[in-house]
């Protein structure tokens, strides 16, 4: 964990005890890691997992790649230590609406582990749920939905994951998406399955 640079600062806890926040929603903060490459169907599968969340009465919501690279993040580029400094920072607010018992679902290439594992510290056993959209490089490529590939084999775009830049798959994820032949909808309701079945959609009792 990071030493804050600032002196004389207290964490201040909240009135309200975990449990008592999660039985007042009906629901168990947790964080969903989609990763994977670009193209994969990162975003389009998260944006369908809040859906189907959202319309269960649950409370959910996506902080996107590209979304947060307009705002919290638009001073960092695509070195592989603004990779870094990128997933830290969005391990920090996804650490905070889960502590607020939002089923918070992230949608990042994220490409080293070591980024993930550190993501991943800062939750709970158990609340930290690395979900692999397990698309093949060859498969983002053609799709292409942002022209980005091209750009990238035409010299174009460099530090690009997957072209000229590493992407290190997680090995034992908690949910690993097989997209080819499956619609996003059937990827979604596999996660909120997962979540389900481990008790996310209900507080505990």
């Amino acid at each position: 964990m990071t030493t804050p640079k600032s002196e004389n600062i207290t964490w201040h806890k909240a009135n309200l005890t975990h449990d008592e926040r999660e039985q007042a929603i009906a629901q168990r903060g947790c964080v969903v890691w989609f990763t994977g490459f670009s193209g994969s169907g990162k975003s389009t599968v998260a944006r369908m997992v809040e859906q189907q969340l959202l319309e269960r009465g649950k409370v959910a919501y996506v902080l996107d790649g590209d979304n947060l690279r307009m705002g919290l993040n638009k001073d960092l580029g695509f070195a592989p230590e603004d990779r870094t400094e990128n997933i830290r920072r969005v391990g920090t607010v996804a650490q905070l609406f889960a502590d607020a018992g939002v089923l918070t679902l992230t949608a990042f290439i994220s490409p080293y582990r070591r980024d993930r594992a550190e993501a991943r510290s800062h939750l709970p056993e158990g609340r930290f749920i690395e979900c692999h959209v397990n698309t093949p490089l060859e498969v983002c490529e053609a799709r292409d939905p942002k022209g980005l590939y091209k750009r990238a084999r035409a010299g174009e775009i460099g530090g690009f994951t997957g072209i000229s830049a590493p992407y290190e798959a997680p090995e034992t994820p908690e949910i690993r998406l097989e997209t080819v032949g499956r619609s996003a909808e059937e990827s979604a309701a596999e996660v909120v399955g997962y979540l389900q079945a481990r008790g996310f959609l209900e507080a505990n009792r």
